[in-house]
């Protein structure tokens, strides 16, 4: 009955997949994204946010987001308050320019409102369509480039170097050989076609962490969530609101916010074949919807911008295909409220392998692209380059969408661009200005 109930709600057989399929998949996404658990609640308290009011907000918002991404789209994808955003959240508006948490709490839960209004109006799945299909299979490569360069520099593989920006870290330390052992691990299971490989990897590489000291035993199994009463509903009145200062705030959260969650949706559908043949995304309305009440819950909560998870990839890769893995995802984020301790065991050198392996999964979609038209290939080209470069997929496609235009028009195919094309292009320049 119970697999009656997940046949009719998610579809599975339409999408070839089963509840165990799903239901790994899940797990897989929330391993692979877990460190948000830790990661956020980290920034934020640099703001003066309270850890533990903030680690609740995280698992409570990601599990708002990602149900109605399960049941309203039907998609596999996660989401959670989103790295960048919240760095730019707390070194950018409260350290660097002075204001308090509440102020940039209540830029955020603006910009929830405003991507509900723009979301009800299909403003925002217009702009999905308005990307070109070639640029759309790029973000998916790029994507994986940027998400196994995030894996490698969590890891410690790749280090921060003044010279040459990156390179080799110390080859012979427990995380790197571990990350090392855990590819080769998820590798030779993806060979022998085991279900659930890159779960399996993660689980492997964190046993084998235990004893080397780069995972420790938790004390406790099961604790009571951190209030979220420090931080819930902390806005500021209408005086700081109506401010250049929260225009200008408010604007880089929509512009970022907006591209990334464009940029993880297409990247991601590019890579599981939801995509039409046209290039536009079927529910994009639903998926977008996710986000927006996600941002504007977790505003109220006492969290930062939430966002679709790049790390969805991982779940896709394991045959996610409906909202069933969201569900799992979420439900995972429900335990991890309880089960903390055991959850924050796994480091990064055991998530690290299943992001590089990732990483190459996503590269795929490359297949599909004519680089034969240098109009389209030095777009794409640069959408790819650019992601993992400038450790942001919004930027990303700001380089390759700008060149698309300018090459279009002045090649004399201006008829290739859409309207919306020129418009966010115009968007993208006003914001390099100001």
């Amino acid at each position: 009955m119970e697999n009656g109930f997940l046949e009719k709600t998610f579809k599975l057989k339409e999408h070839g997949t089963n509840v165990k399929t799903e239901i790994l998949a899940g797990i897989t996404t929330f391993m692979t994204m877990a460190y948000i658990l830790v990661a956020n609640p980290g920034i934020l308290s640099d703001a003066g946010m309270d850890f533990g009011a903030v680690f609740t907000a995280t698992a409570v918002s990601a599990i708002i987001a990602t149900l109605v991404m399960a049941f309203y789209a039907n998609y596999p994808f996660a989401l959670a308050p989103g790295m960048g955003l919240n760095a730019f959240f707390a070194y950018t508006v409260v350290l660097g320019m002075g204001y308090s948490f509440q102020f940039a709490l209540t830029a955020v839960f603006i910009e929830g409102i405003i991507f509900l209004i723009l979301t009800a109006f299909n403003v925002r799945d217009k702009i999905v369509d308005s990307i070109p299909i070639n640029l759309k299979h790029a973000i998916s490569v790029g994507i994986g480039l940027f998400i196994a360069f995030i894996g490698l520099q969590n890891a410690g593989v790749v280090i921060p170097y003044e010279a040459t920006a990156v390179t080799l870290g110390d080859m012979t330390s427990a995380p790197v050989l571990i990350t090392i052992a855990g590819i080769i691990i998820t590798g030779v299971l993806l060979i022998k076609n085991i279900k659930g490989a890159l779960l399996l990897g993660i689980l492997v590489a964190t046993v084998i962490s235990i004893p080397f000291g780069v995972a420790n035993l938790p004390e406790g199994i099961i604790s009571t969530p951190p209030s979220l009463r420090p931080i819930a509903f902390q806005f500021v009145g209408f005086s700081e609101i109506f401010t250049w200062d929260m225009v200008i705030v408010l604007v880089t959260f929509l512009i970022v916010d907006m591209l990334d969650t464009i940029g993880t949706l297409v990247g991601v559908a590019s890579k599981t074949n939801i995509l039409r043949e046209d290039g536009s995304l079927p529910k994009a309305k639903q998926a977008l919807f996710a986000d927006a009440v996600g941002t504007t819950a977790g505003a109220c909560l006492g969290t930062s911008t939430v966002t679709t998870y790049v790390e969805s990839a991982a779940g896709v890769a394991e045959g996610g295909r409906t909202g069933l893995t969201a569900l799992s995802t979420a439900g995972m984020f429900l335990i991890a409220l309880l089960l903390s301790p055991i959850f924050l065991i796994v480091p990064d050198a055991a998530t690290a392998p299943a992001l590089i392996i990732v990483g190459l999964f996503m590269m795929s979609p490359i297949q599909k692209i004519d680089l034969s038209d240098y109009t389209e290939a030095i777009p794409v080209f640069l959408a790819i380059i650019m992601m993992p470069l400038t450790y942001s997929i919004a930027e990303g496609i700001i380089f390759g969408l700008s060149s698309y235009v300018f090459l279009k028009v002045l090649t004399g195919k201006a008829k290739d661009v859409s309207p919306i094309a020129y418009i966010l292009v115009l968007v993208f320049i006003i914001n390099f200005i100001i």
